[in-house]
């Protein structure tokens, strides 16, 4: 990340239900950052919380994982939403095929899962939240936001 610091925001999940409010909150604080990353082991809950910030956003269709198609488009109030998985990309070539550079410049919302697999193609200015599943259930979200 070679943009520069600009905050940073602590949030805790106690239950999958408490999750809209928490894509609410980060949707404030994100401002107008449109490329997220979000990082976390298997099943802390990337995914479930994508699906939350695309119905905060108005996404009316199924929000799904892109786990096989890699990406997903989705409609939000006349605005498009991607969503990226590139937890399968054997190396940053495949994502530059798939014209990943003109979805980051869209000026819609990018929420991507797994993006080191991508990094040096990432822009400056981004949301970086980080995902961290406790053993009782709970999600600490850690959310840096650059630019």
């Amino acid at each position: 990340m070679e943009g520069s610091l600009l905050d940073r925001l602590e949030l805790s999940c106690e239950k999958e239900e408490d999750l809209l409010q928490v894509a609410k909150a980060l949707l404030v604080f994100a401002g107008k950052i449109k490329i997220w990353l979000f990082v976390g082991d298997l099943g802390a809950g990337k995914t479930t919380l994508i699906k939350q910030l695309c119905y905060s956003l108005g996404v009316a269709d199924e929000v799904s994982s892109p786990t096989f198609s890699i990406i997903n488009e989705y409609l939000a109030n006349g605005n498009q939403v991607y969503h990226f998985d590139f937890y399968r990309l054997k190396n940053k070539e495949e994502a530059v095929d798939i014209g990943v550079m003109e979805y980051f410049d869209s000026n819609h919302y990018c929420f991507i899962e797994w993006p080191q697999q991508v990094e040096q193609l990432l822009p400056d200015e981004l949301l970086l939240i980080s995902i961290t599943a406790q053993e009782n259930g709970k999600r600490d979200i850690k959310v840096t936001r650059y630019e």
